[in-house]
């Protein structure tokens, strides 16, 4: 487990995250809603003995870092921390990596502060800038009333399963969920959805890559990444016996995964 002791406090929140010092390129990894900085362990170690400096996080409200009181997750909270972060750390135009939110998260950065980034590499996320269809937008729409309606005690096991589809997967997941409540989980859902804003034309201005997992039922990301990867003119790699969290479903294929992106980046 890679080591957060690192300590941010800002207004509204407290960030805890971990810094291992390296050579090459440093790479940023975010995790998704309702995860934390555990779920890329495996990928930050091999990353690191690899040679490049990794960063890992929880954001606020996740994991070990901290919402104020009556501070409430968001959309604008989770990037200005992001950003709060890179500074902070005095990171040169890292690699960034998010896995579903943080992938959202990444993108937005991407799209308003392109020189902020060297490379994205985004896992098991919708393309916020793509296309919807009606069905699509109404699906965005009922997602956090629909979520509202499962009993807290029910919604850990039922995200569990509809996260991951390994045993191991889903217990981790399901651990995870669970400690967060789940008011502050309907926060953070729906700033998920309002990360995703159709732009016709809009590519990416920095090097892109696409991860997700082969069995991935979570929103329209079985659908809108493919689209994503041709329009954009990149491999999108899937990973077989994976769900959503492919990094607990299948860590050793989505390590090797990562590790092929980055060296397609280049130096």
């Amino acid at each position: 487990m890679v080591n957060i002791a690192g300590v941010l406090r800002k207004d509204g929140y407290e960030l805890r995250y971990g810094d291992l010092a390296g050579e090459r390129r440093p790479v940023v990894f975010t995790h998704g809603a309702g995860m934390d900085h555990r779920m890329f362990d495996e990928q930050a170690r091999a990353l690191h003995e690899a040679g490049h400096r990794v960063v890992t996080w929880d954001q606020p409200g996740h994991g070990e870092s901290s919402l104020s009181p009556g501070t409430r997750f968001s959309a604008a909270l989770a990037l200005d921390a992001l950003i709060s972060l890179l500074g902070h750390l005095g990171l040169d135009r890292p690699i960034l990596i998010g896995h579903s939110l943080g992938g959202n998260l990444a993108q937005a950065l991407v799209r308003r502060f392109p020189g902020r980034a060297s490379g994205l590499i985004v896992v098991d996320s919708t393309w916020n800038a793509g296309p919807l269809t009606a069905a699509e937008r109404l699906l965005l729409k009922l997602a956090a009333p629909s979520l509202a309606l499962i009993p807290a005690a029910r919604l850990p096991g039922l995200m569990a399963r509809a996260s991951a589809v390994t045993p191991e997967g889903i217990a981790e997941c399901e651990a995870t969920f669970a400690r967060m409540p789940k008011r502050v989980f309907l926060d953070v859902w729906r700033a998920t959805v309002s990360f995703v804003g159709p732009e016709p034309g809009y590519r990416s201005a920095v090097p892109l890559g696409l991860i997700r997992g082969e069995e991935d039922r979570t929103g329209n990301i079985a659908t809108a990444m493919p689209r994503w990867a041709r329009a954009e003119g990149v491999t999108e790699h899937v990973i077989p016996g994976a769900g959503h969290v492919v990094s607990w479903d299948a860590g050793e294929a989505t390590t090797e995964a990562i590790g092929n992106i980055i060296e397609g980046f280049g130096p």
